[in-house]
């Protein structure tokens, strides 16, 4: 079987983009990658793995370093406030024909640099400081002018360039923007104290949890209802979250609060939206990956699995038929219902998590999430 493609862009070095790059690089596609930060630095704190999530980083071959550099565990534990054990969670490992860990949580700058090696190591040509300037498509390829001056021909342009995808504006106008959901995360990272093993939360009018990423530290998020998206000074972020852990007064959460005033505790605060763009992601030789079609909150810590995931499965159609429109249009196929699940879910989940709602449903929605997720891709 010929390949759909033999020269590629990906626009957007993401988590995403990189796997793509890796994926089709790795099978002799010729991949030039773009990413407009000239320092390809993500910013942010830890990063929940889940099984699925570490089974796709198996498949990008870089599983084993993650798993040196970051922390796998099993289960996860959920607390009252005060911190008494509600219930302990058996996470099932996904479905695999290798022992593939149930989950883990790794510092997202390491995990980006992990990828970013991996991306050169394959060969793909990484340009950094540079996006598109012009795309303009023609019968046999598709002609792409850079903000460097310089200019290329491909088979295919990969958009991975995430939730404000410039490509997305450009290209499919139709598409619909962002969605604020009126829920902010707080997130930093501490000194992991030795007692925290694994993933726990702790369930009360909002949620915190903490989860490790590494032999020494852990990150911690906490959840917060805001009806509005609206500035608040940074100077202010420690103050802020430490407020909000006053509503959980379970020991070992209150012995964390003075790290959060160290320069360490890298604290980040953003409020939270959702995307699930319709089909088609595809136009002649443009498709769309990722967050730029399929941004998520983090509810059920699958936004960046399941990007991962659409950038192997495309890989694969573009080499499972020679026709780049039906290799397309099956790539669709196979990612809509796994990627619907995860966007919609999550929002459901918030949903009761803001209304303080029915707690079974949002125990079943994550039983069956997670059991769905945990299936082939």
């Amino acid at each position: 079987m010929i390949a759909a493609v033999n020269k590629v862009l990906v626009i957007g070095g993401g988590f995403s983009g990189m796997t793509a790059a890796i994926q089709l690089a790795r099978q002799g596609v010729e991949v030039d990658l773009v990413e407009i930060d000239p320092l390809w630095c993500p910013l942010g704190a830890g990063i929940t793995l889940s099984g699925p999530t570490l089974r796709a980083l198996d498949t990008v071959g870089i599983l084993e370093r993650v798993a040196g550099e970051g922390y796998l565990s099993t289960n996860f534990d959920v607390f009252s406030p005060a911190g008494e054990l509600i219930v302990q969670l058996a996470l099932r490992p996904p479905v695999s024909d290798k022992p593939i860990p149930c989950g883990g949580g790794i510092l997202r700058p390491v995990l980006a640099r992990i990828f970013a090696d991996k991306t050169r190591e394959v060969g793909t040509n990484v340009r950094l400081g540079i996006t598109f300037d012009s795309i303009i498509e023609r019968e046999d390829g598709i002609e792409v002018s850079f903000t460097d001056g310089t200019s290329g021909r491909y088979d295919l342009v990969i958009a991975a360039d995430g939730v404000h995808s410039r490509m997305r504006k450009d290209f499919f106008p139709e598409a619909p923007s962002p969605k604020p959901i009126h829920q902010s995360v707080w997130r930093a990272v501490l000194k992991r104290p030795p007692e925290i093993v694994r993933p726990s939360h702790w369930l009360g009018r909002t949620k915190v949890g903490v989860n490790p990423i590494s032999e020494t530290h852990m990150y911690m998020f906490l959840m917060e209802n805001r009806e509005f998206s609206e500035w608040i000074d940074p100077a202010s972020w420690p103050g802020e979250m430490a407020r909000l852990l006053g509503e959980f007064p379970a020991p070992i959460l209150q012995t964390l609060v003075p790290q959060l005033y160290e320069p360490g505790a890298n604290i980040d605060y953003r409020p939270l939206a959702n995307l699930l763009v319709p089909l088609p992601w595809h136009k002649g030789r443009i498709v769309m990956i990722g967050d730029t079609v399929h941004a998520t909150t983090p509810h059920l810590a699958s936004g960046a699995g399941i990007g991962i995931e659409s950038a192997i499965v495309l890989a694969e159609e573009l080499f499972a038929d020679s026709d780049l429109q039906a290799a397309l249009a099956r790539f669709e196929a196979r990612r809509w219902e796994r990627c619907q699940l995860v966007v919609e879910n999550s929002a459901r989940l918030c949903e009761i998590e803001k209304s303080a709602g029915d707690k079974e449903e949002h125990a079943q929605i994550m039983r069956e999430s997670t059991a769905t997720l945990a299936e082939p891709i």
